[in-house]
Parts: C-alpha cells; sequence; structure tokens
C-alpha cells in the first residue's frame, strides 16, 4: 500500500521535499512535473520546498540557463521556501563526506581510468549511455591500486553479495543484488593543482539531502537505478534514508519517451505560445496522478487540497497535446473573469495593443465584457491581439478569404454598407435590438437575406469571418467606431465587387 509518510525521519514533523535541477539545459516538461509534484506535497502538507541547483559537471553545465529554469518554474507558479542553493558553492561538504568514506571503509581510492567504469564517469550521473553496464571489481577496492602513480578517483566499496532494499511511496518496497551495482563513482580524480577533485551526482545528491534535512526524495522514474546507490551511501553517513517516490515516466503519443521529436519540451515554449499556466499546471498534474474519480477540471487550490502521493501511479503518463489544448480552452472558458484579465493584459502589452485607459474603472469594465464576449472562441492568448485584433484596436485587415466570400456576391453592397453606416449614426437608443431591427429594415427593404447583410458588415467592422455575434460586437465596438468601420470600408467593399 503507498503510504506518504512511510520510513519518515524520526523526529520530522513537517515534510521536507527537493527540486534539484541541473543546468544542462532548459527546464523541461518531465522536470516541471516533478516540482510540481513536490510542491503540491510540501503545500499539501505545510512542508517545505527548497531548490537546489546541480550546477558541478563543468563540461555540461550552462550557468546561463539557470535563470531560465527560474523563469520557467515562477511562471508555473511554483515558488520555494529555501534556496536557490548551488552545488558549486558546497564543494567542501562533499570532500568531507567523500573522507568519511575512506576513514570508515566504505569508499577507496581508485587508480583506475574512467573507461573501465561502461560510459565513464557521467555514467553516474543518472544518463543513459546505451550500454551494457559491466559489474567487476578492480584491485584498488583492496589496496592494490591498478595504475600507480597517477591521481586516484574516491569510489563506493559496494559490499560483496546480499542486497540494497529501500521502500518507495509508488512502487513499494524495492531490492537490488549488490552484485549488479558497480563500485561507483564519489568524487572524481583531481585536475592540477586541486586538493581534490569533483562530486559525483551520487555523493552530491546525497550530502545535500542529508544536510537540507530532505524527508522525501519525490523524482522520476529514470532514478531508480541511482537509489539503491544512494541508499548504500546514506547507511555509509550514517544518516536515515528518506522516503523515496518515483514518478512515472511521461510518454509521447507514439508510447515512446518524451522527447523533442514529440514537439516542444521546454516549458517556457508553451508560455510563449500563449498557455494558461493555471491550464498547464492541471494539464502537468494529471500526467501520472489522479484525485480519483473522473473530475478532470482542478483548478490549484483543489490540487492542493487533494495532493498526496498515494495518488500517483505506476503506469507512465502520455504527453497529448490535443488534451492540453482542450484544458486550456476549459480554462479561457471557465475562470472567473477577474481572474483571466491579468493575463489578456500581458498579452496586449506584449503586442503593443494595451490602453493604460482600461486599467481605469470605466475602461476595465469594457476590457472586462470585451474579453468575456471573445473568450468563448480563444485558444492561446496571442488569439486576443491576432483574431480579436480589432476589438483593441482600429489598424486591421480585412482579411481576404472573407472578403472573396462575404463582398462580391452582391453588386449592390456598397449602398447597403453606406445606409446601414447612416442607420447606426441616426438611432436614437444603442443596444442589441435597435441595432439588429435597423439592419433588418435595410435587408428587407432592398429584398435581401438579412444574413447577406450581417456578413458584409461582420467583415467591414473586424476584418474576419468569424466573430461573436455581430450586434454584440456593436455594443463592445461602441456607436462612433461601428459607424466609422463600416464608412471607412466603403471603397474596399466596392473594390471586392468589381472584382
Amino acid at each position: 500500500m503507498k503510504n506518504d509518510s512511510a520510513a519518515m525521519p524520526s523526529g520530522s514533523s513537517a515534510p521536507r521535499v527537493r527540486f534539484a535541477p541541473s543546468p544542462t539545459g532548459y527546464l523541461h516538461v518531465g522536470g516541471a512535473r516533478t516540482a510540481l509534484f513536490n510542491w503540491l506535497f510540501a503545500r499539501h502538507a505545510g512542508g517545505v520546498m527548497i531548490l537546489r541547483i546541480e550546477d558541478t559537471d563543468a563540461e555540461r553545465n550552462k550557468p546561463e540557463l539557470v535563470e531560465g529554469i527560474l523563469d520557467g518554474l515562477r511562471w508555473l507558479g511554483i515558488d520555494w521556501d529555501e534556496g536557490p542553493f548551488y552545488q558549486s558553492q558546497r564543494l567542501e561538504l562533499y570532500a568531507q563526506a567523500a573522507q568519511k568514506c575512506l576513514e570508515n571503509g566504505s569508499a577507496f581510492l581508485c587508480y583506475c581510468p574512467a573507461e573501465r567504469y561502461v560510459g565513464g564517469d557521467h555514467a553516474e550521473e543518472g544518463q543513459e549511455t546505451g550500454n551494457v553496464r559491466r559489474i567487476s571489481r578492480c584491485s584498488c577496492r583492496d589496496g592494490n591500486p591498478s595504475v600507480p602513480g597517477t591521481k586516484p578517483a574516491v569510489r563506493f566499496k559496494v559490499p560483496l553479495g546480499g542486497t540494497t532494499r529501500f521502500q518507495d511511496a509508488v512502487f513499494g518496497e524495492r531490492e537490488f543484488a549488490n552484485e549488479d551495482i558497480e563500485d561507483f563513482l564519489l568524487m572524481r580524480s583531481s585536475r592540477g593543482e586541486e586538493t581534490h577533485g569533483l562530486p559525483s551526482y551520487q555523493l552530491g545528491a546525497v550530502v545535500d539531502d542529508i544536510d537540507m534535512r530532505i524527508t522525501h526524495v519525490i523524482r522520476g522514474a529514470d532514478h531508480i537505478s541511482n537509489t539503491p546507490k544512494q541508499a548504500l551511501l546514506y547507511r555509509a553517513l550514517g544518516a536515515e534514508l528518506p522516503l523515496f517516490a518515483h514518478l512515472p515516466l511521461i510518454l509521447g503519443a507514439d508510447r515512446t519517451r518524451l522527447s523533442k521529436r514529440h514537439g516542444a519540451t521546454s516549458v517556457t515554449s508553451y508560455r510563449d505560445e500563449g498557455f494558461l499556466p493555471e491550464a498547464f499546471r492541471n494539464f502537468l498534474a494529471l500526467l501520472g496522478w489522479s484525485a480519483g474519480g473522473d473530475q478532470e477540471f482542478l483548478r490549484t487550490s483543489e490540487l492542493l487540497e487533494k495532493f498526496t502521493l498515494a495518488g500517483v501511479s505506476r503506469t507512465n503518463g502520455v504527453f497529448d497535446r490535443p488534451k492540453l489544448e482542450w484544458f486550456n480552452t476549459q480554462y479561457l472558458q471557465k475562470l472567473p473573469i477577474e481572474d483571466l484579465l491579468p493575463a489578456v493584459e500581458n498579452e496586449l502589452k506584449r503586442s503593443k495593443l494595451w490602453k493604460e485607459e482600461w486599467a481605469a474603472p470605466a475602461g476595465h469594465e469594457w476590457f472586462s465584457k470585451t474579453v468575456d464576449l471573445l473568450r468563448p472562441r480563444i485558444r492561446l492568448l496571442p488569439d486576443f491581439s491576432s483574431w480579436s485584433r480589432a476589438f483593441f484596436s482600429d489598424e486591421f485587415e480585412y482579411e481576404q478569404a472573407a472578403r472573396d466570400k462575404f463582398w462580391k456576391k452582391e453588386p449592390r453592397l456598397p449602398q447597403f454598407i453606406a445606409q446601414i453606416a447612416d442607420a447606426m449614426a441616426a438611432l436614437p437608443d444603442w443596444n442589441h435590438d435597435a441595432c439588429e431591427h435597423a439592419l433588418r429594415a435595410i435587408a428587407e427593404a432592398a429584398g435581401v437575406k438579412a444574413g447577406v447583410l450581417i456578413n458584409a458588415t461582420r467583415v467591414a467592422i473586424v476584418g474576419q469571418a468569424v466573430a461573436p455575434p455581430l450586434f454584440e460586437t456593436f455594443l463592445a465596438l461602441g456607436r462612433e467606431r461601428v459607424v466609422r468601420r463600416l464608412r471607412a470600408a466603403i471603397p474596399a467593399v466596392e473594390e471586392s465587387c468589381k472584382a
């Protein structure tokens, strides 16, 4: 049975979790899901969320990517209570831990070339090398250097025989034969004048988790192979194991590991496309977790209330782009309008369409009503500044397909558009029914279907074939803009009728 608190260190009360990205790339979907689950767990349980940057791999790290990772977390609304801590600033801790292991006999100085251990030193970083690991014990572990005179690395002396066990909140108790675990790297060999080398992933992660009093290690299932090594290291350092919780993998629609070939995997690319962060959180949360039942639309407050490790599935999640888009449209349509307006405001500012007058009380009321009118037809936030541009700016173009479809069928359209403009300007009351009655009266007098004039008028005032209902659009734009746009469109309508 899954248990959120099993194996929690004695004396611990509130849980302490961490998200520990490495700045070797952007914040990808899998990393974001891991951060989200840690955050939801900590916030649900009244615990502590720690951010740690694992930046000791000098060859692969790109320091400029750190801010991109932090930016992605902020967009997702994932905050942290402690950190960010940088492993590159904590090297002395790792050297001390390695020395302790040497002194208590759980580690040894290894003079072998890194290539002896399949995949080299980076195989210790939890990376898939595609190689079959050869498990062998070198003579160095018995005090007989294989290549005397070279600068040694420090490796863990895995017990001969027996098994290593640990408790997993998702997959239950796990057991690994020690004969299948190589003598893994703790410290790389020093270079130049360095007194010691850099720590391996295994050593850095365990030392930091002990020092930061981490109670639950929540991470992807691709780390399961690292966990028996880390369990051995915890015990060698005299520390209690945290409760591990390995999250199911995220697959593409073809059921293979999610990668760039499936489309964007960077979280910030979805931000730039115009997804709402809360919709993305809801979608991510359901990739390998369920609150029980069929409910899918879960606002963040509900996720925080319901999230437990008991709800994490052992079955891999599938990143379904159409499903993500469905979530986004659901949030666009269902959010309280005041919750949606800041996101629309940011989009209009990005596209330089925002007017400060809309922040004032009168302008805010118009802005709120207009966004509410538009949102049933919006898929992504940039639709507000592209498809809906004519509602926020007088600078827009007539869509060619709309001109061809609705301005060419009736040669008398220019005069009808002029009549509609005059009729709207003369209305004593500016409301839905009055506008509709005036337009239909013109159609009836001319012996044409009202739909012909409605469609032609829509293109004239917003430039699009598809838009909210015409007379609601009239009210959103206001009499002055509607009349001005109708009159300004007449030359273009004449041109289309002659074509």
